[in-house]
C-alpha cells in the first residue's frame, strides 16, 4: 500500500510542476503583450501616426516577433 502511496505522489507531484510552469508560462505571455501593447500606445501613434493597438493585436505581435527574431530554439 506503502508503493501505491508514492507513486501516486511521484505522478501528483509532476503534474503540479506542469501546471506551474503552464501558468508561468502563460503569465509571462500575458505580461508581455501588455508591455508590448503600452509601450506601442505610446509612441508609436505619436511618432508615425498609426493607430493604437488591442491586447490581441499586442499579442499576436510578440509571437510574430518571436518567430521572424528568433524566439526560443525548440529544434537544435
Amino acid at each position: 500500500m506503502a508503493d501505491l502511496y508514492q507513486i501516486f505522489l511521484y505522478y501528483w507531484n509532476i503534474i503540479i510542476y506542469f501546471l506551474r510552469f503552464i501558468s508561468l508560462v502563460a503569465g509571462l505571455l500575458f505580461l508581455g503583450a501588455l508591455l508590448l501593447r503600452y509601450l506601442w500606445n505610446t509612441t508609436i501613434p505619436e511618432l508615425f501616426n498609426l493607430k493604437p493597438v488591442t491586447y490581441w493585436q499586442a499579442l499576436r505581435l510578440l509571437i510574430l516577433a518571436s518567430l521572424l527574431f528568433g524566439g526560443p530554439n525548440l529544434i537544435n
